[in-house]
């Protein structure tokens, strides 16, 4: 009698909390994206149609159309990019890793102008921290704060991004603060807002440590296993 082959191990999946959290979160960021993927294509047509009246010239200075094509060249490889970056948030690869800066940066840059128009200044204070944490982690955790906090908080605002790192891991904090300033000019948001329970389901499911002190929302990361 020959013996079973083992059984695949199963992965767990995900709890219909966390799921929900992340279908609400992405549909908060699909303005953000969109803006994200469209900024480097709206050039390249616009150089296209200056690159076409040089060559429809009796005499077309190629130096100038040269610059041109490789200046399309530039902007769809950043396009390309962009791409390639949006279906990172729409499909995570939980093994790949981020700096905390570059993480930092990523998602402000992100939110930024959206949150903008809504009246909320974003300022990134995180420092040149290089070692890595869990990309998908930092970004669900880290996005899902500042859009919880503007949502819960009325403009004008300051929401302030700092982090401290030690030897087991990182803690990445979101702190808000009432302004006098611009209160924006923006619509309500296109999806439900993000709740509390929606922030601490997700830090459940990405192993996160979550917690909130006033007006001060921390998160706690683990640093990124480097392979052996």
């Amino acid at each position: 009698m020959q013996a079973s082959e083992p059984k695949p191990v199963e992965a767990a999946l995900p709890s219909p909390d966390a799921e929900a959290a992340r279908y609400a979160l992405l549909r908060r960021l699909a303005p953000s994206m969109r803006h994200h993927l469209v900024v480097n294509l709206q050039p390249i047509g616009m150089i296209y149609e200056v690159m076409e009246r040089r060559l429809r010239a009796p005499q077309p200075d190629l130096a100038h159309v040269h610059e041109s094509a490789t200046k399309i060249n530039t902007f769809a490889r950043a396009a390309l990019a962009s791409c390639i970056d949006v279906v990172g948030w729409l499909a995570p690869d939980e093994k790949i890793g981020i700096t905390v800066q570059e993480g930092a940066r990523e998602c402000s840059s992100l939110l930024a102008t959206s949150l903008s128009f809504r009246g909320y200044a974003l300022r990134n204070e995180v420092g040149a921290i290089t070692r890595q944490v869990r990309r998908s982690a930092l970004r669900s955790l880290l996005a899902g704060t500042l859009i919880h906090t503007s949502d819960h908080l009325k403009p004008p605002a300051d929401l302030q991004l700092a982090a401290v790192e030690d030897e087991a891991g990182v803690e990445i904090s979101v702190t808000s603060r009432g302004t006098d300033g611009d209160k924006g000019f923006a619509n309500e948001p296109p999806y439900r807002k993000i709740a509390w329970g929606d922030l601490q389901a997700l830090a459940a499911a990405e192993g996160v440590q979550l917690s909130r002190d006033g007006a001060r929302i921390a998160m706690r990361l683990p640093w990124l296993a480097t392979p052996a």
